[in-house]
């Protein structure tokens, strides 16, 4: 190569690291290609990994293709690529069309091989990764070690990884992150805790694992007391930290703190312009009852996703603007976002806490006539609500009757709300009959039958009712009354 198109390969080298857009990349590949430089192996390897940056697998997989003679880098950017993306699998087809090409991998092929098998959950396949990885004399080095030990979580295969990480002389954070996520995945979330508060150094995505494990798991407490830490040790939130804890004070009623996340996503303008933290916001300020200022933030997004739509519906239908979550649904209509099954429940959530029992009829036929959507037990269990609210017992247990699945005791229990409220006694009897049948344990359910036929007088059922709790060894609670 000459000194000129070195130069020129430099100066490419130089664009492609400090590029600013996607617009920019077209305008670089238009600059090389003048050059005379579309063959170059270090200029198509450069490109292709930052089209993967932006997600423009397609784009790197074009120039990939017309490569005449591709080396052993150009196929590791392009596997690493993959890796990175879906579907995941194309990086090992790569590595099967990187060996037909009798080229030799190197250690920095192995390691986006492991991180695929990893994404894709392939145990069985990510083995045979690691056993060429031996063959070759590559385990030693610290990226496939990580990968390995990504393989292991993600298969929840933590015995394995326990081994792999015991083994590491040399452990970063990004392979403690690793085990602690394993662990908090599998269920052992105090050993996650523990691995946690052993580390020596932590990163932000240290703090934001830790606090989401225990957040899924409602161990709110730890979990925000773990943030408050993470405060302390000069952490700045990032959106997960902000998606994470957001739900967790709406469930503490921790409102102030909730405020300060706020304020400060607020004062970095890139995280509440974020959907995720939009909608996370709309959905804290729901649930701690201030609606006027869930639906200031809802105006103010620039980028509504139908979450964001389902999350104002739901949050006007529970704090008794019923009306409004209809008109809300009917402005998402004009936007041409599709609704999909929890805009339905959101909905009919807000027809059951106003009492609009026509319109919830008219929404519950339109799923299916009108949007291809076959209503699911949490419609049902709306529209049984519904329909017994506003009286309707018998056609709510028609409804019921209906159904494709198998009712649940929530729906039940709906029903003989509505058979008590509005004096179906026969109705009643049956509901309970199910709920006993559906929670054999649940002594409530035969005292409630029990009491139900001694205001009949038909003491030799409510004998039958002693003698099915005694059979089952149900106790009836204290405070409880069994008809004598």
């Amino acid at each position: 190569m000459s000194k000129n198109c070195m130069e020129i390969e430099r100066r490419i080298l130089r664009l492609l690291h400090g590029h600013k857009s996607r617009t920019h990349l077209t305008q670089i590949h238009a600059h090389f290609l003048r050059h005379g430089l579309h063959q170059s192996n270090q200029i198509l390897a450069h490109f292709i990994s930052v089209c993967a940056s932006f997600n423009r697998i397609a784009y790197a997989d074009r120039l990939f293709s017309q490569s005449h003679n591709p080396n052993i880098f150009l196929f590791n950017s392009i596997i690493k690529a993959h890796s990175l993306s879906v579907p995941f699998h194309q990086s090992l087809l790569l590595f099967s069309s990187m060996k037909n090409h009798r080229i030799v991998p190197d250690q920095y092929t192995f390691a986006p091989l492991l991180k695929s098998c990893a994404n894709l959950c392939e145990y069985s396949l990510g083995q045979c990764v690691i056993s060429e990885v031996f063959r070759r004399g590559f385990y030693c080095f610290g990226s496939i070690r990580i990968g390995v030990v990504e393989l292991y979580v993600c298969c929840e295969k933590m015995e394995d990884a326990w081994k792999m990480f015991d083994e590491m002389s040399h452990r970063d954070v990004v392979v403690w992150n690793l085990m602690i996520r394993g662990f908090c995945k599998t269920g052992n979330v105090d050993f996650g805790l523990c691995l946690f508060r052993q580390m020596s150094e932590r990163s932000l995505v240290s703090w934001n694992t830790i606090i989401s494990c225990l957040a899924q798991n409602r161990r709110d407490v730890e979990a925000l007391e773990l943030f408050q830490q993470m405060e302390e040790h000069g952490f700045k939130p990032d959106e997960v930290t902000v998606v994470t804890m957001l739900p967790v004070c709406s469930r503490l009623g921790a409102l102030e703190v909730g405020q300060r996340i706020h304020s400060y996503a607020s004062s970095k303008g890139n995280l509440v312009g974020i959907t995720t933290v939009g909608n996370s916001l709309i959905d804290f300020y729901c649930k701690c009852g201030n609606i006027e200022k869930a639906y200031n933030i809802f105006q103010k997004m620039t980028c509504k996703s139908v979450v964001s739509w389902n999350t104002i519906i739901l949050g006007f239908a529970l704090n008794g603007k019923g009306e409004f979550a209809i008109d809300l649904f009917m402005e998402m209509r004009k936007e041409y976002l599709k609704p999909n099954d929890a805009t339905f429940v959101a909905v009919l959530t807000a027809c059951v806490h106003s009492g609009l029992l026509e319109k919830g009829r008219e929404l519950f036929s339109s799923m299916a006539e009108d949007y291809e959507i076959q209503p699911k037990l949490e419609h049902f269990g709306c529209m049984v609500d519904l329909l017994g609210r506003g009286g309707c017992v018998e056609e709510a247990h028609k409804l019921i009757k209906s159904m494709p699945m198998q009712p649940n005791a929530t729906l039940w229990g709906a029903v003989l709300g509505a058979c008590r409220t509005h004096g179906n006694l026969k109705l009643a009897e049956m509901a309970v009959k199910e709920l006993i049948s559906l929670e054999p344990w649940n002594s409530g359910n035969y005292v409630l039958l029990s009491n139900m036929l001694a205001e009949e007088g038909r003491w030799e059922e409510v004998e039958n009712v002693r003698q099915w709790m005694r059979e089952k060894s149900v106790k009836k609670a204290p405070g409880q009354s069994a008809s004598g």
